[in-house]
């Protein structure tokens, strides 16, 4: 007996096991790793007691808890649901998938791009200024740019860190770089509310995680306490990096 097997089978098959790792990818990136796994695991036993075991009372209860379930975990994951529309939307991840079927080369982060952005953050580092650098990736920032004040200039070494300097209107927000230009400086970012940051990290560090946990920009820090350098991406902290693995980070493609 053959079983029945096509090209359109194998493709359901592909793309459940793609929206299953990109949901995996999500809820790891947000610290919701736990819930994911927990409701992986609820499916499982539902499954298995509707369709293999075939229990009709338990099976009919888990069919109630599964038709109200979902628009629980709407309401429950709203957030990262936004998340994960805005990123299958960007303008940029279709950009690239027309540059791969068009053989088109995908613009690169350069050594030359990144070393005004090096150069400000050691200087920075070595006077204890404070400052927050967020480079826009796929997902478009547009939201935290209005916060802010539009500068609209080259990336350049002397301009970020005077909009650093400690007497300048706008040192206390975020810096905003997208397409290798300085785009606004002064923004307000989501602060992030998890306990397991460290309590000797300050309102920047929360800040940049905030940011890298809602999307998928790259966020330097420079503390104004201890003169560290930190970056944070995908909702991990990179902490106390030398010159030579800040620009490692900022030149990693993804």
């Amino acid at each position: 007996m053959f079983i029945d097997f096509s090209i359109k089978d194998l493709i359901d098959i592909l793309l459940v096991a793609y929206l299953l790792y990109q949901s995996y990818r999500l809820m790891k990136d947000s610290g919701s790793i736990n819930i994911f796994i927990g409701i992986l695991v609820f499916i499982g036993c539902w499954l298995i007691v509707s369709q293999v075991l075939e229990m009709r009372l338990l099976g009919s209860i888990f069919d109630k808890l599964v038709s109200v379930g979902v628009i629980a975990l709407i309401v429950l994951f709203q957030d990262d649901i936004r998340k994960f529309l805005v990123t299958v939307g960007s303008h940029k991840r279709w950009g690239n998938l027309f540059r791969f079927l068009m053989n088109a080369k995908q613009e690169k982060t350069e050594k030359a791009d990144i070393l005004p952005v090096v150069m400000a953050c050691m200087n920075m580092s070595k006077g204890k200024v404070g400052a927050l650098i967020v480079i826009e990736k796929n997902m478009t920032l547009n939201d935290i740019i209005r916060t802010g004040e539009t500068i609209n200039a080259d990336v350049n070494q002397r301009l970020i860190e005077n909009i650093f300097f400690k007497n300048s209107p706008l040192h206390d927000g975020a810096m905003i770089i997208r397409h290798k230009r300085i785009v606004a400086a002064g923004c307000i970012l989501p602060v992030s509310h998890d306990l397991n940051i460290p309590k000797e990290l300050g309102l920047r560090h929360r800040a940049a995680m905030g940011v890298s946990q809602e999307t998928d920009a790259l966020a330097i820090i420079v503390s104004e306490e201890t003169g560290n350098i930190s970056a944070a991406y995908k909702g991990q902290f990179h902490l106390r990096l030398t010159a030579e693995e800040l620009e490692r980070i900022l030149t990693k493609e993804d």
